[in-house]
C-alpha cells in the first residue's frame, strides 16, 4: 500500500479521461479498465491504438444485459482510468504500463486492459505472478526471434514472454501461419499449442 507522500504511478502516466460511462456509481467498484493506445511496431496496417477507444465507443452503445451469464452491467460499478499517455517507444510504454499494471493489481480488482499492439502485453503480463495463466487467441505465433530487426516487436513478443517465464502457463490458441524457427522455439520450450487446424478438425477439447 502507498504512503500519502508517495505518488501514484496513475498520476504520472494516465490522461484521466474515461470514456466508458460507468452504469452504476454505487456501491464497491467491480471492475477496472485502461487502455493502452500503442501500435508502434506494426507490420501490416496502423491504428490499433485507436482501440481503447473504440471499444469503449461501442460498450456505451449497445445493451449491456448478459442472458447468457444473467448479468446486468447496469448495475455494474466500472471505474475507467483512461488511457495511458501515448509514446512511440517501445521501452517506455513497456516500463510505464508494467508500473500501471503492478499497481493496479494490487486492488485486487478484476482488470481489464484495451490495446494496442500485441507487444503491450509483454508489459503488462509481467506484471502479474509467475504462476498466472495466459491464454493467448492469435492467427500468428509471435515467437520470432526479431522482425524488422527488432527485439521489441509485436511479432516477438511472446518469445520475450516465454524466454523470462518459460510457457508452463502459457496456453496459444488458432495459429495458422508461422516461420520455420518459430515453430523450433514451440517445439523447443513446449509451448502448448491448439492450432486453427485441431479446431476445425476438432481435436481442441482436450483443452
Amino acid at each position: 500500500m502507498m504512503s500519502d507522500t508517495q505518488m501514484s504511478f496513475l498520476d504520472l502516466y494516465m490522461n484521466r479521461n474515461p470514456l466508458i460511462t460507468s452504469p452504476s456509481e454505487d456501491g464497491e467498484v467491480s471492475a477496472i479498465v485502461y487502455g493502452i493506445p500503442f501500435d508502434s511496431t506494426h507490420s501490416f496496417r496502423p491504428g490499433t491504438r485507436f482501440g481503447p477507444d473504440a471499444v469503449r465507443q461501442a460498450f456505451n452503445n449497445i445493451e449491456i444485459f448478459s442472458t447468457r451469464f444473467n448479468v446486468d452491467l447496469e448495475s455494474v460499478n466500472i471505474e475507467d482510468l483512461g488511457n495511458t499517455y501515448h509514446t512511440v517507444v517501445a521501452t517506455e510504454v513497456l516500463d510505464m504500463i508494467g508500473k500501471i499494471t503492478t499497481e493496479l493489481a494490487a486492488r485486487d480488482k478484476q482488470m481489464i486492459i484495451l490495446g494496442g499492439e500485441h507487444l503491450i502485453t509483454y508489459g503488462t503480463y509481467m506484471a502479474f505472478p509467475k504462476e498466472t495463466g495466459y491464454i493467448v487467441f492469435d492467427a500468428h505465433y509471435d515467437l520470432r526471434d526479431e522482425y524488422a530487426d527488432i527485439k521489441l516487436s509485436h511479432a516477438a513478443y511472446l518469445r520475450r514472454i516465454i524466454e523470462k517465464r518459460g510457457a508452463e502457463n502459457i496456453v496459444h490458441v488458432g495459429a495458422r501461419s508461422f516461420v520455420k524457427e518459430e515453430l523450433a522455439f514451440k517445439t523447443e520450450h513446449k509451448v502448448n499449442v491448439v492450432t486453427d487446424k485441431d479446431i476445425r478438425e476438432g481435436r481442441a477439447q482436450r483443452w
